[in-house]
């Protein structure tokens, strides 16, 4: 059995106070860790650790530049030493990065137990106009070894079902989602991760921040679109444990033993022309090898 056990803790940063925004977020970890030994990754929501504020509070001008952090570096440092304490995956939500050049991305990272950058991915779909920040130009997965693929998705991503489909076509059987949802279009939000999940037949794991700095209500769906589970708006933390086996289960017979996507593209989809992609679909390897088996 390949079993993830996950902690998504829905917290809020203080607004606009980098130290102070790190040290509680070092100490929901650690607390998560001592609480829930068996837990193997800690999720908290997007922007956390560039501690951004509430969308109607006070905004110091310039905060995205002033917040900004290489990566690598100091930052990532402290994050590498924390999971190797805690023996932990962590995905701290997501931060402001600024690259040589200088430009500025909306970025997600996951960081192994040995404390080394497993993953960085910069959010394609920014919320814009609201959000300045540059775009990204691909998509990220990593692999929890003997476990099983982890996609990266932030917040608006997964208004895009262009996200979730190449997260999992790149062999995705999670998808980790950090989010800071502040406004009321929170429920369609659910409604994407829930088709996000079904359509794509893997887990969404969206954590939101918690009031005031969002609206909370953090999710996690399984792959036949069911929510798991699902907080209220304050402070809370979901602990699951995620069958990653079910990923393959479903894939193979079917959500709800019926529905069977990616059979039907395998069989079908070099024929379809998507004029939108300019071209057709592509099978990928690990389908492939799973149309193989039967």
């Amino acid at each position: 059995m390949r079993t993830l056990a996950i902690a998504a803790v829905q917290t809020a940063p203080v607004p606009y106070d980098l130290e102070a925004s790190w040290l509680r977020f070092a100490e929901r970890i650690r607390t998560v860790h001592i609480l829930f030994p068996h837990v193997q990754l800690v999720v908290v929501p997007e922007l956390f650790l560039s501690a951004e504020g509430p969308l109607l509070g006070e905004h110091p001008e310039g905060w995205t530049e002033r917040a900004a952090v290489p990566i690598p570096g100091p930052l990532t440092d402290r994050l590498g030493a924390l999971a190797v304490e805690t023996g932990l995956w962590l995905v701290p939500g997501s931060v402001f990065e600024r690259t040589p050049d200088g430009t500025i991305h909306n970025t997600a990272l996951a960081i192994s137990p040995q404390g080394e950058i497993a993953a960085r991915y910069r959010k394609v779909f920014p919320w814009q106009p609201y959000e300045d920040v540059t775009p990204g130009t691909g998509f990220t997965v990593f692999d929890i070894p003997e476990v099983g693929r982890v996609g990266l998705a932030i917040c608006y991503d997964g208004s895009f079902p262009e996200t979730v489909r190449q997260l999992a076509w790149l062999g995705a059987e999670i998808v980790i989602q950090p989010t800071l949802t502040t406004t009321r279009d929170r429920e369609m939000e659910l409604v994407c991760a829930r088709a996000n999940a079904w359509t794509n037949q893997v887990y969404v794991v969206n954590v939101n921040a918690a009031d005031p700095g969002g609206v909370g209500q953090s999710a996690i769906v399984d792959p036949e679109g069911t929510v798991r589970q699902q907080a209220g708006a304050g402070q809370e933390v979901l602990v699951d444990v995620l069958d990653l086996d079910a990923v393959t289960r479903v894939r193979r017979y079917g959500s709800a033993g019926l529905n069977r996507p990616w059979s039907q593209l395998a069989r079908y989809g070099s024929t379809i022309q998507l004029p939108m992609y300019g071209g057709t679909f592509h099978t990928p390897a690990w389908l492939e090898e799973e149309q193989a088996e039967l």
